[in-house]
């Protein structure tokens, strides 16, 4: 049988450089936690993996264009540590809307919603907030209409019921995050199931 550290190698490797961030947690099926945190320091030391923190790692790529090493993708990192941690994070709500194209603003900082505790953590000097949520909040983590609710939650009731934000995300949605926002609109605020409602409305009339 491969040695622990060979088999972590080609899980990471299967990854690809740079597109995964891991900890000990996924490896535990290699071997006990503690045999897999001292392989992985052991990979770190002899260079195979760069250690981000304490028990985060990641393989990097070299950029022959740039003549260095490529850096590190904090949300990789931020989704390495949730999983290493055990909690449910989501982007916070003002980053949802600019990634929906409903603001121009732009997050300055790392912000996460979770069912965890509040903390900052910093990640490669980096600070990253961590807020903890109400569970009709955390609700939505991993579902594919997150970003939506989120985003809705943010922009309140007065710019989230604007006849442009729903005309908007009629275009842009999906129909199948049209469809799961509005079958679980009871997470939402009554405004925001109101703006649910209205997402579907064309669907039912299609059909």
């Amino acid at each position: 049988m491969a040695s622990i550290e060979k088999r972590i190698m080609g899980r990471v490797r299967a990854k690809g450089r740079w597109r995964w961030v891991c900890s000990s947690v996924d490896f535990l099926d290699f071997g006990s936690r503690a045999s897999v945190r001292r392989a992985l320091a052991r990979l770190a030391e002899r260079g195979d993996l760069h250690r981000v923190e304490p028990g985060l790692y990641y393989l990097p790529y070299f950029s022959r264009i740039l003549n260095r090493w490529g850096g590190l993708r904090m949300e990789k990192a931020i989704e390495a540590l949730a999983r290493r941690d055990g909690i449910r994070i989501m982007r916070e709500g003002g980053d949802c809307a600019n990634g929906l194209g409903l603001t121009n603003g732009v997050a300055a900082k790392f912000i996460y919603d979770t069912d965890g505790s509040t903390r900052v953590v910093k990640i490669s000097r980096t600070p990253i907030y961590f807020r903890h949520a109400d569970p009709k909040v955390m609700f939505w983590a991993g579902k594919r209409s997150a970003p939506v609710a989120q985003a809705l939650r943010w922009l309140g009731q007065y710019s989230g019921r604007n006849p442009k934000v729903v005309r908007k995300l009629r275009r842009i949605l999906p129909d199948h995050v049209k469809e799961e926002l509005a079958r679980y609109s009871d997470y939402l605020p009554d405004w925001g199931a109101e703006v649910a409602r209205q997402l579907v409305e064309p669907l039912k009339e299609a059909a």
